[in-house]
């Protein structure tokens, strides 16, 4: 495989220095993305770069995966208008921990092959060098005026952002420039890649080699569009935040109805960026959407293959079977294999009651009194009584027999919940407190 013609028709091909492609044809090459390690899991806003490594793996190359201990502390300006959070060293390395767990999922870092990856830590380069040693063997190498001439540093310093720009920050694209620097002297790694907007912080990477080990040494820059949704806006956040890589974080069943929910238009792109799918694979799948819209056919395949790499077949299967709790026929079985957060995560949109759990010690309440007195599921005990009758009327997926059946702790749901049904679509959740 071509790891350029395999970026371009995916549509995740930016920029490329001159010499890129001919460098990769000549032999295994050995490249890098740096992640910052600002929080202890990765969000999807991460994965355009993480698949990028795991395509330039799948092609035959090494991918190393670079975790920014040192950079970390600093944060990168780019795109950025106001300076990050300083992480402390702790933090930072259960974040580092927690971030190769999941980089795991898309890359081999196991095996006995000659390509498998490796994770790197700018801090473990970076932590015994001084400052005076930095400023005489890296700062005399690059210009004042080639760090100003950067569009990450124009943009601050011109005013588009009100905060100004702090040394630490401008110091950021030196140090990154430094680790390239250190990866292609100690790996022999002659290519860096990243998103559109770190294109800056890369060339200033291949600059100081060449300026600091002479004209003959040569290194690479590639970049990846910056994804963004249908309406131009950020890709990977929703309404509650990023959607991230850890369960704990944001569900699988959440994970997996974000790339369910996404449009027509993002779904025939996301499916080529952030799977493995081969073109005739995709291509097929594009021609069956278009065919018929209404059956969702990329959508559904993109949250399979995506839920799927990062969580597991199993997780995936889990998130179709509680989708269905809302859209299709399930039972009190399947709900209460839920666990809270996927619960939660299922009815959001629901409207909900709280009550006092004492309602439903000892003898218990009623039915009709739950759900048409102490909530307003039902408008009024008659209507309440009326569609049960109908067998209209269901908790927890069961129907209800009799509209004055008694509710008691041993029918909620995790201990704390219970799940009222009008018709075939109309939820109601009832919290215990």
């Amino acid at each position: 495989m071509n790891f350029v013609e395999e970026l371009k028709w995916r549509g995740m091909l930016h920029q490329m220095m001159p010499g890129t492609e001919e460098m990769l044809a000549s032999g295994q090459q050995t490249a890098y993305v740096g992640i910052d390690p600002t929080a202890d899991s990765l969000h999807i806003g991460h994965l355009c770069g993480v698949m990028m490594l795991r395509h330039f793996q799948r092609c035959g190359h090494k991918p190393l995966a670079l975790i920014g201990g040192a950079t970390g502390m600093i944060g990168d300006p780019s795109g950025k208008s106001q300076e990050r959070n300083l992480l402390n060293e702790e933090t930072l390395r259960h974040n580092i921990a927690c971030i190769k767990t999941q980089l795991a999922h898309f890359l081999d870092f196991d095996s006995d092959a000659p390509n498998k990856a490796e994770l790197v830590n700018n801090y473990d380069w970076m932590k015994d060098f001084t400052f005076l040693d930095f400023a005489r063997e890296i700062g005399k190498c690059i210009t004042v005026n080639y760090m100003m001439a950067k569009d990450s540093v124009k943009r601050r310093l011109n005013g588009e952002f009100q905060d100004g720009m702090s040394f630490t920050e401008f110091t950021y694209q030196l140090l990154q420039g430094y680790d390239f620097l250190h990866l292609y002297q100690e790996k022999g790694c002659r290519l860096q890649m990243g998103g559109s907007d770190q294109w800056g912080n890369i060339t200033t990477g291949t600059e100081l080699i060449r300026r600091k080990l002479g004209g003959d040494n040569t290194a690479y820059a590639l970049t990846c569009p910056l994804i963004t949704k249908a309406d131009g806006k950020k890709f990977g956040k929703t309404e509650s935040g990023n959607v991230w890589l850890d369960r704990n974080r944001t569900t699988p069943y959440a994970f997996y109805q974000f790339w369910l929910n996404v449009g027509d238009e993002e779904a025939e792109r996301y499916i080529k960026i952030f799977t493995s799918l081969d073109k005739e694979t995709i291509d097929s799948l594009v021609e069956q959407h278009r065919q018929d819209p209404g059956q969702r056919i990329l959508q559904k395949r993109l949250a399979e293959e995506v839920t799927c790499m990062v969580h597991s077949r199993e997780d995936y299967e889990a998130a179709v079977e509680a989708s269905n709790i809302l859209f299709g026929k399930a039972t009190k079985e399947s709900l209460e294999k839920l666990d809270e957060a996927t619960l939660l995560d299922v009815f959001a949109g629901v409207p909900q009651f709280e009550v006092n759990r004492d309602l439903l010690r000892g003898e218990g309440i009623k039915a009709v009194d739950l759900l048409a007195g102490e909530t307003a599921c039902f408008a009024s005990k008659g209507e309440m009584r009326k569609l049960t009758q109908g067998g209209g009327v269901s908790i927890n997926k069961e129907k209800l027999s009799a509209f004055d059946k008694v509710i008691s702790e041993a029918d909620l749901l995790d201990n704390k919940y219970i799940l009222a049904q009008q018709g075939k679509k109309k939820y109601f959740l009832i919290i215990v407190k």
